[in-house]
């Protein structure tokens, strides 16, 4: 069998970020750790942030990451691109630029043919060029299902860092890609989603957030993340409790990937939205009224989702204006922040 036949998503029941921990359960873990203070980690695990922030001097900090999970699609070198954009995102946003990656990489050696790993590690490299970054190493073990990701260093100025807890009340929300990734990707794998809308679904995983990043840079945004295993609720949640202030998103407003509603309404709903939920609904006051199918898609497990980010209002119009001239052409003002009420957040219909 060749690198070219064999199909990855028959290794896995979840695939991508769908298969990260539920993160409830993480947090129950993650409460129980001390973390030991010191003047210069910037960030640290205490906020959910999506990178560790370490200051060296008054110029530069450098930036922490990992990230890897089992196949999302068929391909293996689609695989590798995904997974790889995946990872480089964390360092995105935190408003950080690319130097270094490492390869981690499991794989069932004797059930998968190795060319099929050479094509999953050539996909990430791919990735790694097109950052800015060099490829420097890596570990392999032999595991089933095969996974894949990077530990990525990159490096910011350290008054220039991109945080969960920068948010102030007042900001406009935007977003810079679709959701619905994580239900197409069910969609594919139960034989319900379109073609076309699979294809889609792909290039977007495929999109680094470099971009992005330096777009909010130039528009001095103090506060963001990547949209990711925990949906846009789950990780906007984090972003909440670590500001300290409430955001309201209007749901119509949230891009979402062609037929992912659709999916959603047919019931194709992966697993993971439902822990999603679980982790969110104590914090999260929803509209009555809500159409079902597009309260789950704020819940999708993305992989390699956009960046979600507060911004002043005055800089929305330029903003969106760069974000879809870069190659986000869904990039979308969805929401607002307001002092806190009661809930993390408030979804308006």
């Amino acid at each position: 069998m060749s690198a070219a036949s064999f199909d990855l998503l028959t290794t896995v029941e979840y695939g991508g970020c769908s298969a990260k921990l539920a993160p409830g359960r993480l947090a129950e873990v993650l409460k129980e750790l001390s973390q030991p203070a010191h003047p210069d980690l910037l960030v640290d695990i205490t906020t959910h942030d999506d990178a560790g922030v370490y200051r060296l001097n008054d110029e530069t900090a450098l930036i922490q990451t990992v990230d890897f999970f089992p196949p999302v699609c068929g391909d293996p070198r689609t695989f590798g691109r995904i997974a790889a954009a995946n990872a480089l995102s964390d360092v995105y946003a935190m408003g950080g630029r690319v130097l270094t990656a490492m390869n981690i990489v499991g794989f069932p050696a004797t059930r998968i043919p190795l060319e099929v790993l050479a094509e999953i590690l050539a996909g990430g490299q791919e990735k790694v060029l097109e950052a800015g970054g060099l490829m420097v190493g890596g570990h392999t073990i032999d595991d089933w299902p095969p996974k894949y990701g990077l530990a990525v260093t990159g490096i910011v100025h350290p008054q220039r860092v991109i945080a969960n807890a920068g948010l102030r009340p007042g900001l406009a929300l935007i977003l810079t890609k679709p959701l619905g990734t994580g239900t197409l990707v069910a969609g594919q794998r139960t034989g319900l989603a379109a073609d076309a809308d699979y294809r889609i679904a792909l290039e977007t995983m495929q999109q680094l957030n470099r971009a992005g990043a330096e777009i909010m840079q130039a528009c001095d945004v103090k506060a963001g993340t990547d949209i990711t295993g925990f949906g846009l609720l789950g990780h906007a949640m984090q972003m909440a409790d670590a500001s300290k202030v409430t955001l309201r998103i209007q749901a119509s407003r949230v891009p979402l990937l062609a037929g992912a509603h659709a999916l959603a309404e047919a019931g194709c709903l992966p697993g993971a939205m439902f822990r999603n939920l679980d982790y969110v609904e104590k914090k999260v006051r929803f509209a009555a009224g809500l159409d079902y199918s597009l309260k789950m898609q704020l819940l999708d497990p993305q992989t390699s989702g956009g960046l979600f980010f507060g911004i002043a209002p005055e800089r929305v119009p330029a903003a969106l204006a760069r974000l879809r001239d870069a190659g986000y052409a869904s990039a979308a003002l969805v929401g607002e922040t307001v002092p806190r009420a009661g809930h993390s957040i408030e979804v308006l219909r």
